[in-house]
């Protein structure tokens, strides 16, 4: 993945996933590159030697920021002392150079959310992140929880693989950590106590406690996008968290708040790609829907969303075909290779429903949604889309293009084509600068043979047919003509 940063109306700066392609070199074209890097390294040496403070460069070479960071987790991270206690950025392996909280391709971020199981109520307060061996720009504030709070956390990265270390023996097993499957890091995602979270605060919706906020109907006519929805997800879907913190030109960082930013006029946002980001600030408002919001008790109660909250409202209101980590997700294999156990540890995180079989997590279905239900949409909504702002003005110019060229790299990085046989739909015209300009999605119909839905763990051919739930039958139907897959149920089972 490569990171890019985008500027909202208002001035805020916020950063976004585009995945990239891969790309092989052959053996002429390496040497030539060589032959040319070797010219320009020369040139290079001379530049270092008129201005040796530049300090950009180590024996010749670009220096490359370390992508492996370990963050320590304070004693009692889900209490209001522990919340408020910074967490501390290190390197993992201090060879490979070191780890800057406020370096923008190194920064880790945490989300705490905090559900009140007796008035069914929502906070949000994000604990700090600084580098080890430092002190905050302000002293977070401590919040004050209610009684029986259930508070769970959730992590981002903004480089490649963060390790979640206790600051005691027991930190992470007390606070149910889970990193990844043994040694196979999540790579840029974690969360602690997110299961007891869940099963906490889906009790309390069924209890008529929790109420879960309807989608609305977007200017598409269709219901509003969750992060669920085959027209929003990527490669990686439910990874990294809406989390912003404020880093001073020192490295000093400091929580988000209004009052921080008051006191602090001369800092910058840091903030974590996030599809969350993507869908409530640029996709939400060009269809004209709203996010689930929750008060920040760390800036003074303003409201902001969570991905814990769009998890809920996806689980709730998303409709079939639903969007659920599959075992091509790159977050999700083990040394490249499918893992079903650490596919379903990874939903538990985000209160997916468990696959049972490799067949329930399967990739080639995953791609054929994103083909069948995916595509429509984007096509249908490039009147709206191409006239918003894009997210990444280096990638793309304007939120249709941006669309198509992420799901064009999602489609390759997830091996669709090789899964489903089916060639990249998404074809893009790029400027000089490497800016996608247009792009054309081939609807063409793929063959019938290839379609299925699974639900509770029943496949249902072509998606059309009957299916259980919970001693309720369901019916699937595939509407060919609006490339639309429709599952009906008792209302208490959807």
């Amino acid at each position: 993945m490569r990171r890019r940063r985008a500027t909202f109306g208002n001035g805020r700066n916020i950063t976004f996933d585009v995945p990239r392609k891969r790309r092989r070199l052959s053996p002429l074209a390496l040497t030539g590159i060589v032959a040319s890097l070797a010219v320009i390294l020369l040139g290079v040496a001379a530049v270092l030697l008129l201005f040796p403070r530049m300090g950009i460069f180590a024996a010749g070479t670009p220096q490359q920021p370390n992508m492996n960071c370990t963050l320590i987790v304070p004693a009692n991270p889900l209490s209001a002392r522990g919340l408020a206690t910074p967490y501390q950025l290190t390197a993992t392996n201090p060879n490979d150079g070191p780890c800057h909280e406020a370096n923008t391709d190194q920064s880790a971020f945490v989300q705490g959310v905090i559900y009140d199981p007796s008035t069914g109520a929502f906070s949000v307060y994000n604990p700090l992140v600084i580098d080890k061996g430092t002190q905050p720009a302000v002293a977070p504030i401590v919040p004050t929880l209610p009684a029986g709070a259930v508070v769970a956390l959730w992590f981002g990265f903004d480089a490649n693989n963060l390790l979640l270390q206790g600051a005691q023996k027991n930190t992470l097993a007390e606070a149910h950590c889970v990193n990844g499957l043994n040694r196979s890091l999540f790579t840029q995602y974690a969360y602690c106590n997110a299961v007891a979270f869940f099963a906490a605060a889906n009790q309390g919706i069924v209890a008529h406690l929790v109420h879960v906020p309807a989608l609305g109907t977007a200017k598409d006519g269709e219901p509003c996008p969750t992060v669920r929805d085959f027209s929003v997800v990527d490669q990686d879907q439910s990874d990294n968290v809406q989390t912003e913190y404020l880093s001073l030109p020192n490295g000093q960082i400091a929580q988000f708040s209004a009052a921080n930013q008051k006191a602090l006029a001369n800092a910058t946002v840091l903030n974590n790609p996030s599809d969350n980001a993507l869908l409530t600030n640029f996709i939400d408002p060009t269809l004209g829907c709203q996010e689930w919001l929750a008060p920040n008790l760390a800036d003074n109660g303003a409201m902001v969303a969570t991905l814990a909250l769009d998890e809920l409202q996806a689980s709730a209101d998303q409709q079939a075909p639903v969007a659920l980590v599959p075992l091509n997700d790159p977050m999700t294999t083990v040394n490249g290779a499918a893992s079903l156990e650490k596919t379903n540890l990874y939903r538990r995180g985000v209160d997916q429903i468990l696959a049972a079989t490799n067949q329930e997590a399967d990739g080639a279905t995953y791609c054929m949604n994103m083909l069948r239900t995916g595509v429509p949409r984007l096509v249908r909504d490039k009147p709206l889309d191409i006239k918003a702002q894009s997210p990444d003005t280096g990638a793309a110019n304007n939120l249709f293009t941006f669309l198509a060229q992420r799901f064009q790299a999602s489609w390759t990085n997830l091996n669709c084509q090789a899964l489903t046989g089916i060639a990249n739909p998404v074809t893009t015209k790029t400027n000089g600068q490497g800016v996608v300009i247009s792009a054309t999605y081939n609807q063409a119909d793929p063959p019938s043979n290839t379609l299925s839905c699974i639900a509770n763990g029943q496949l249902v051919a072509s998606c059309n047919g009957n299916v259980t739930i919970n001693g309720q039958t369901c019916t699937f139907v595939f509407n060919q003509a609006k490339d639309q897959v429709q599952l009906t149920c008792p209302r208490e089972h959807q």
